[in-house]
This record gives structure tokens, sequence and C-alpha cells, in this order.
């Protein structure tokens, strides 16, 4: 029988009983479960965490029979535990208050569950003591899992004041883990951010985060061999709907969605994304649309982030560190939230680890792009692919006139409020223009004589632009000679003497958001 494809569930039984698709990841949970006994990782939203965590629940539970079939039906020693487990979905927190008080009653109605009257009333101290309770009582060690362990604190960002509050009431909660050891069997930790002084990364020494670890790359995502096999009734469909080939849709299907690594070698692609996609038979952002980074974007705008830069970022081990709610590292919370991945790892001479981040795939890509687009321009949504269809059709035709226009038109629609007093400012809108026109531009490219604004590549030429930028009552010729002058004498058109495309100088000007512009051919 062919299965049905769970939208929206997220309960292993639930799945399994009702020929939904499951795609087994039971051997890596093997793995994982025989080995350790503190985890933590983090994987962004809509990643698969929390059914990963609902295998683990029916695994120490000691379900065997619902596994039938799967990898860990016959590799492990099934015994029944009690299982705590923490879902943050279920707990509100709109503040620190009501977190506490919400955090008392699970502990409290958990305790009933098992006819234990309490006798700590501080989160954190009745924690523990219902920890040691139910092992007494059950004569068997505890297992407590723990789903979106930070969504009371990426929740109320960018609001650091009840962020910080909320992170102080979890700081004492998860503090009772630590001297619960004795009574516990497994602990599972999943979440977005690795949070600073929350206790679980500062309490739990023994805490290993697998977020970068080779051997649980593929413990959520749907592997390339996973898709092939398990939608292996959806493809011909999807074939049929754009009257194409299997070869043609996968490799449509991997450009959209695949691309996710956590260790830059294996590559994942988008649960959330596959299964709208099978079930709507249709190609889209499925996965950005279920978030809107706000926040983040606002982050990048303060920060002067170079936007360009997201497809091609370079980090240490250092940042991926735990980070305080206050000094955020903006690459760390790039890749933790699911906008950028991990290319490729590095081994230094030091023995550090050198990582390549970017863009994991086109879905992310275009609509992160269009997203800071519109909150750098007053463009709204809508209007935006429209617009670049336009820009393409006259760069199609090498009629930089018309699309220096449009640019005009874009740029001295943007409010004050919105404009950063910089040049970079503009360089970003034209970075982000030609990238959602699937156009190749350079940034700040590197020479033996300087640095080159921006590099342009068409299918039929290449501009090496040169930007100036003032405020003051200069004028536009004497800016665009002055440009121009540059590239020549610092002879940045070197790099490309070898391009069998012609090559062109364009020098464009800014004067208080008026665009001027000048052309040479080399």
């Amino acid at each position: 029988m062919k299965k049905k494809l769970p939208l929206g569930i997220q309960t292993l039984r639930e799945i399994l009983d009702n020929n939904y698709l499951y795609v087994d990841k039971t051997k890596e949970i093997t793995e994982l479960i025989t080995t350790g006994k503190y985890y933590f990782i983090s994987r962004p939203r809509r990643f698969g965490k929390s059914l990963l965590v609902s295998t683990l629940k029916e695994i120490f539970e000691g379900n065997q029979e619902l596994f039938k079939g799967l990898y860990i039906y016959d590799k492990i020693e099934w015994k029944k535990h009690p299982v705590i487990k923490v879902d943050f979905t279920g707990i509100s927190y709109s503040d620190d208050t009501v977190l506490r008080k919400s955090l008392t009653s699970f502990i409290e109605n958990t305790a009933q569950e098992y006819n234990i009257i309490l006798n700590n009333k501080f989160v954190g101290d009745s924690f523990q003591e219902l920890l040691k309770r139910i092992s007494e009582e059950q004569k068997t060690k505890v297992v407590i899992l723990i789903d979106e362990y930070d969504k009371p604190i990426i929740d109320k960002l960018p609001d650091t004041t009840k962020a910080a509050a909320n992170r102080e009431v979890l700081r004492e909660f998860y503090g009772a883990i630590k001297g619960a050891d004795p009574y516990l069997k497994f602990v599972f930790i999943t979440g977005v951010s690795k949070f600073a002084q929350v206790s679980i990364f500062s309490g739990l020494n023994n805490l290993d985060d697998i977020t970068l670890n080779s051997k649980f790359a593929t413990i959520v995502g749907i592997t390339e061999e996973e898709l092939r096999h398990a939608f292996r009734d959806f493809i011909p469909l999807l074939c049929t709907q754009y009257n194409t080939s299997p070869e043609i849709i996968l490799a449509d299907i991997k450009h959209w969605y695949n691309g996710y690594s956590w260790d830059g070698s294996n590559r994942v692609y988008n649960p959330f994304s596959l299964l709208k996609l099978f079930s709507l038979q249709s190609f889209s952002n499925y996965w950005f649309a279920t978030g809107t980074p706000t926040f983040l974007i606002n982050i990048l705008k303060e920060k002067n982030y170079a936007i360009p830069e997201i497809e091609h970022r370079t980090a240490s081990d250092t940042t991926f560190n735990s980070y305080d709610i206050d000094s955020m590292d903006i690459t760390a919370l790039l890749f933790q939230t699911g906008y950028i991945t991990l290319k490729e790892i590095r081994k230094l001479a030091s023995r550090e680890n050198f990582y390549t981040l970017g863009y994991p795939n086109f879905e992310v890509k275009e609509s992160l792009q269009q997203y800071i687009f519109t909150s750098f321009t007053s463009v709204g949504t809508p209007k935006v692919k429209p617009l670049i269809e336009d820009m393409k059709d006259a760069l199609s035709k090498n009629d930089i006139d018309t699309y220096l226009k449009y640019i005009r038109s874009i740029i001295a629609g943007i409010p004050y409020t919105l404009t950063q007093d910089n040049e970079a400012y503009y360089h970003t809108v034209f970075y982000l223009i030609a990238s959602l026109m699937g156009l190749h531009m350079e940034t700040e490219v590197l020479t033996n004589h300087g640095r080159i604004d921006g590099v342009l590549e068409l299918d039929t030429s290449l501009y090496v632009i040169e930007f100036k930028y003032r405020k003051t009552s200069k004028s536009p010729k004497s800016l665009l000679k002055e440009a121009l002058t540059q590239i020549k004498q610092k002879k940045y058109y070197e790099k490309y003497l070898h391009s069998k495309k012609p090559v062109f100088f364009l020098a464009i000007a800014l004067l208080d958001k008026a665009i001027h512009h000048a052309i040479e051919k080399l």
C-alpha cells in the first residue's frame, strides 16, 4: 500500500500505526543510545528534531513491537524506563514569571502521574526531587528528553531583557539535571542555538554536543539515497506534473532543497520542504515561509554585516561555541537557524578546524536575499519578481541604461529611515539585485593593485564596476571620471584580459540617492 505523507505529524507512533511514510533513522539512534548518556544537538526549525525525540521516547519506554521491520528492532536490549519529555511548544513563557509557573505546573503534573507528592517548591529543587523519587520508586533510572530547550529565549529576541529573564529560569530548571546524575539513564536535548549561561553547557561537563559530529550528520534530514527510496512512489507523480524525466526532476529537487550539512561532507534535504513538494506537487519556498527572520535581518543591518559574504563565509571552532544573548556571533546565528550551512571543513596545521559556509540551496538563497532586499528598499515582496524579470530582460539585450534606470527608481524610493550613510549599503542593493537575477556578481574583488568594488558577469559581457558615493555637491562628471581613472590606473581589468567576452568599465556615482553612470569598453 502506498504510504501517506506525514505533513505536520511529529509523533512516531501515529506515523507507524497509520501507514505514514517513515524514513528509518534508527541505525544512527542505536549508535547514539549505546555509546553515551548526555547529548545535545542543534538543528534548524522544522527539521525533524521533534520526531527524533518522539522516537527516543518510544525506545526507552520499551515498545519494541512498534519498531518491527526497522533497524533497531533486534539491535538493543529492550527495557522500560520512566521517560520525562519536556516540550516547550506546550509550556507558556510570555515572561519569566509565566515560565516559572508553567514549569512548576509541569513538574507537579508529572509528579501526580507517578503518585508523588513533592516537598520542594522551587523549580530546580522540585525537578531534582522529582527525578530522584521517580527513580527510587520505579527502581530504574529516568530518561529526560528536552525538545527545543531554547524556545523561551529564541522567541523573546530581540527583547534581550525578557530573553535574559527567561534564561535565568531555565538555568535553575536545567541545573537540576547535574545533581540528579545517579538517577538518570539518558538525557537528550535539542535546540536551535547554543546559548551560554543556561546550566546545560556549563553545568553538564559530560554533555556531548553532537551538532557537528559526522557520525550523526544525517540523524535528521533526508539523504539522497533516502529520497530516492522512500519517495519512490511520489517522484513519478511530480515527473508527470512537470512533464519531464526522473533525472531532471531529481536534479531540480536537489537544486531547491538539498545541501544542508553539519560535517561538510554528508548533505541532506530539508524534510519539511520535501513533504510539501510531494504533497502539493509544486516547487516553492516552503521552509522559509514558515518563519520570518525579522530579528536576524535587523541584526545584519545594525552590525553592517557584509551581505555578499553570506555566500562565502569562513569561521573557526570558536564560532560554534556557546554565546550570550547580548553578544551573538552573526555567522553562528545564520548557521544555527539554517540560513547557511557547512560547505567544507579543513584541518589547519594548528589542528583547529577551518570552516567554509554558504547558502544550502536555492530555496534559502532566493528567499533570504529577497527578504533582505525588501528590507533594504521600499520594494514590496509581490513586486520583486516582476521587477527582477524586467531588469533581466534589459540586461539580456546589453541595455545597461535601462537596467540602471530600474535601479535608479529603486534607490530613489528608499525612505531615509532605511538608508545608511555609507557606500556599502548601495553595494548591497546592487549585489542583491544581481543575485536575484541569477547573475554572478563578485564584490570587493582583490587584485595585486587594489580592490575592485564589483564585477558583474553576463552571458555576453563582463562589467568591472567602481562605485563613488558622496554626500557633497561634487559634480557627477568629476566623480565618474575619478572612478574610470581608478579602474584604468590600478589596472582592475588585467584579471579579465583572458576573457573571451567584451569587458566594459562601469563607473557609478551616487550623489544623495541620485545615480549617474559612465561606460567605456576595454
